[in-house]
């Protein structure tokens, strides 16, 4: 089925010095909106940034249905503009949405809404190397009604902001072996809201202590690693890279299924297993070298420089040479257009 989408422009334009914008605080001109009612979605359009009425009775403000992705899109060094893996993201989103009884965005839809959204804000992408338009797909339960229930009606929303370097320096973490990020059944794998609210107070603690970010570590055992604040981790130890496996409690991340690609490509050795926080403790007491970083795709790469088990510290190499820094650099050059994109990760519009 094709879709038309309605645009009302905004004709004034707002800030133009995107490299002072703090991450996710002020939008572009125009967003994306279509609705769900009767078993289909309706009244595609893009218009200018608004704020939303709602009901105080929408679903969505009691009972969680809300599901979101995170994209971005970047200028590429001939001037072309391209909106990374808009497909593995579509991919997820539905994942997501399916778990939280939502229904799936026609994939059409989702590829003229972005194409279309981020070509008329264009002006917005950043030309600076750390820089890219971070783009927000999101759906809501917009029904009005405080039945428990999940709801017959949504909007699914399309907006952007433009985004640098989310982490100003390498990350200090604490193992969080008390708290759990997702449990098995749950929907750890899913992207959607109630996952990151139940996150807040363990990182605030975590933060009201010196640290950075948390590494989460699994419901039943609180001993096997899984992810990193919000993002997905990796190490590399014995010119080995390990990641622990995807499971119903670790999302499918587009950045950690591109390092690992590129990673595999170099001849890299990736073992994709549980891996203990004890593993890695006695690793750094052995004196390896030990790199830890998150990936995702607000942050890319966020290095690890500092693990805090119990009262113990430990530092893990950050060093120039490191992996993580030539996995990162070739992302990049992918994404720049600088390298050929061999696996069509790149949708330049």
């Amino acid at each position: 089925m094709e879709y038309t989408i309605s645009i009302t422009e905004q004709t004034e334009r707002k800030i133009t010095d995107t490299k002072s914008i703090p991450f996710g605080k002020v939008p572009t001109e125009h967003m994306f909106i279509a609705e769900y009612r009767n078993n289909k979605w309706s009244n595609p359009r893009i218009v200018p940034f608004s704020h939303l009425v709602l009901s105080p009775f929408a679903l969505c403000l009691h009972y969680g249905q809300t599901v979101f992705e995170g994209m971005k899109a970047f200028m590429m060094q001939d001037g072309r503009i391209n909106i990374y893996r808009p497909d593995k993201h579509y991919e997820r989103f539905t994942k997501s949405l399916d778990r939280m009884c939502m229904p799936a965005v026609p994939k059409d839809l989702f590829t003229e809404a972005l194409h279309q959204l981020v070509q008329l804000d264009s002006n917005w992408v950043p030309e600076e190397a750390d820089g890219a338009l971070y783009i927000r797909p999101f759906m809501i339960a917009s029904e009005d009604r405080i039945g428990v229930k999940v709801s017959d009606e949504y909007l699914f929303m399309i907006v952007c902001s433009p985004a640098y370097q989310y982490y100003a320096k390498p990350l200090k973490v604490k193992i969080e072996n008390r708290f759990v990020r997702a449990a098995d059944g749950g929907t750890g794998a899913a992207k959607c809201g109630g996952n990151y609210g139940a996150a807040f107070y363990p990182t605030q603690q975590a933060r009201e202590a010196g640290y950075d970010q948390v590494l989460w570590t699994d419901s039943r055992h609180h001993e096997f690693i899984e992810e990193s604040g919000t993002m997905n981790v990796m190490f590399y130890i014995d010119n080995v890279l390990i990641t622990p496996p995807l499971s119903g409690t670790i999302l499918d991340g587009v950045t950690r299924d591109s390092l690992l690609t590129l990673a595999r490509e170099k001849g890299i050795q990736i073992q994709e297993r549980p891996i203990s926080y004890t593993e890695i403790q006695m690793a750094l007491e052995d004196g390896k070298r030990v790199e830890a970083f998150g990936a995702g795709t607000a942050a890319v790469i966020a290095p690890i420089e500092t693990i805090g088990v119990g009262n113990k510290h430990y530092n893990c190499y950050i060093g120039e040479d490191a992996l993580m820094y030539r996995l990162q650099e070739e992302l990049y050059n992918i994404r720049k257009g600088i390298t050929e994109d061999k696996h069509n990760w790149n949708y330049i519009i």
